[in-house]
């Protein structure tokens, strides 16, 4: 015999249970409704939900790049290098600094603590930075600080290369034409240059023809930096006509820098092109790429953390044959390197994992009931449960991770 209390939980707890499994046995078109909105719910979450390789993190980084031109190594991590990585090491949310110092240039990684705010770390770091702006070389550019967020790797590489024109030439033209395009795709955080040259005027001091002259380094950049600026005339307006003026102050080919008069000795006048090799060049010849044999000028494609890369890759190839189409005469691209090949492959090994898993379970159900009824029911319920996931991973913030 069961006490009156006990009876009355038992009760209360079958008839609950009763109650709710009945609703949908004895509301079919009710059940048959809300699968479908599950169903519906599910597979438009799947559109949001962004697909990454790694799970989503908050990894930022701040670079700081300073050019001093000219300067050894050993100058360049003296009296820039070390000034800037003893400031910037004050800010707050910094996990380490990873620090280089080469011919002319000083760059500075500072790596970020996992998930921790970038905009306030941005805004400690460049504070950090002006506080000892005053100690660096008067000579030396204002540091260049930006911060990047999310994978420090590129999502696609694409390659071009060409026969007929130079590196700098391509460089030009990709910066001009097809990195505003990639870079105006919908979730492309960034679309960068690699192995990019630009072009650049390079004069090639000779020694022994500027000991002979007595011509000093000081003397071709003093000559260069009064012969070739920017000036903003104006314009004049008077009663009945606007007229704007325009300064030529620039020079613009290569014979008006190689004419450039450096001085004047003993009545001789000594041209840049007397003491140098002027020619049409690279900013800097450190840096080459190639695939294949070629070389060649890459655009890596930073997909933004939030967005799904899958679509995104999608939507860029779609614009490369009408990028390709109207490339130069002589210039060739095509993909080197697309991470969603391999995304693609991790998910197509889950789907036939799921596949198998549903065949074995049903396969189980229908040895052990021996009905063909017991085995709709998990036919129906196993793919409607995953795919109802799929809204509950979005409303959680949750990504499709292949980790």
């Amino acid at each position: 015999m069961m006490g009156k209390d006990s009876q009355k939980a038992l009760k209360t707890q079958t008839s609950s249970g009763v109650y709710f499994t009945d609703t949908f046995i004895n509301r079919p078109v009710f059940s048959i409704v809300l699968s479908l909105l599950i169903l519906i719910l599910g597979l438009r979450a799947l559109d949001y939900l962004p697909i990454r390789q790694y799970p989503f993190t908050q990894n930022a980084v701040v670079s700081i790049s300073t050019t001093y031109a000219g300067a050894d190594p050993e100058l360049i991590a003296g009296f820039i290098t070390t000034p800037l990585e003893k400031a910037i090491a004050q800010a707050n949310g910094i996990d380490y600094l990873v620090s280089n110092s080469t011919q002319g240039q000083s760059s500075i990684r500072a790596v970020l603590r996992l998930n921790y705010d970038p905009n306030r770390a941005l805004t400690e770091v460049i504070t950090k930075v002006n506080s000892v702006l005053n100690l660096l070389p008067k000579d030396a550019q204002s540091p260049s600080i930006s911060i990047s967020i999310g994978d420090d790797y590129d999502s696609l590489y694409i390659g071009f290369s060409s026969k007929v024109l130079e590196n700098n030439q391509i460089t030009d033209y990709l910066n001009r034409v097809v990195v505003p395009q990639l870079q105006s795709v919908t979730n492309v955080q960034l679309a960068e240059i690699l192995g990019g040259k630009q072009l650049a005027l390079r004069a090639w001091l000779d020694p022994d023809k500027m000991a002979s002259f007595g011509v000093t380094a000081a003397d071709v950049s003093k000559a260069l930096s009064q012969n070739d600026f920017i000036s903003a005339v104006g314009r004049t307006d008077g009663q009945m006509v606007t007229a704007d003026f325009v300064a030529e102050t620039g020079l613009h080919t290569v014979e008006e820098f190689q004419n450039l008069i450096l001085k004047s000795k003993n009545g001789v006048i000594i041209q840049l092109k007397d003491v140098a090799k002027v020619v049409l060049g690279s900013e800097n010849y450190d840096i080459d790429v190639a695939y294949d044999g070629k070389e060649a000028v890459f655009i890596g494609i930073k997909v933004a953390p939030s967005a799904n890369v899958l679509t995104v890759i999608q939507d860029i190839k779609q614009r490369l044959p009408e990028i390709f189409k109207e490339l130069p005469e002589g210039l060739q691209g095509e993909i080197v390197y697309d991470q969603t090949r391999f995304i693609k492959s991790s998910i197509s090994e889950v789907e036939h994992s799921l596949i198998e898993a549903m065949v074995i379970v049903i396969g189980v159900i229908f040895l052990f009931l021996g009905t063909f009824r017991s085995v709709v029911i998990p036919l129906i319920a196993i793919p409607l449960s995953l795919i109802g996931g799929f809204f509950i991973m979005m409303i959680f913030g949750f990504t499709i991770n292949l980790l």
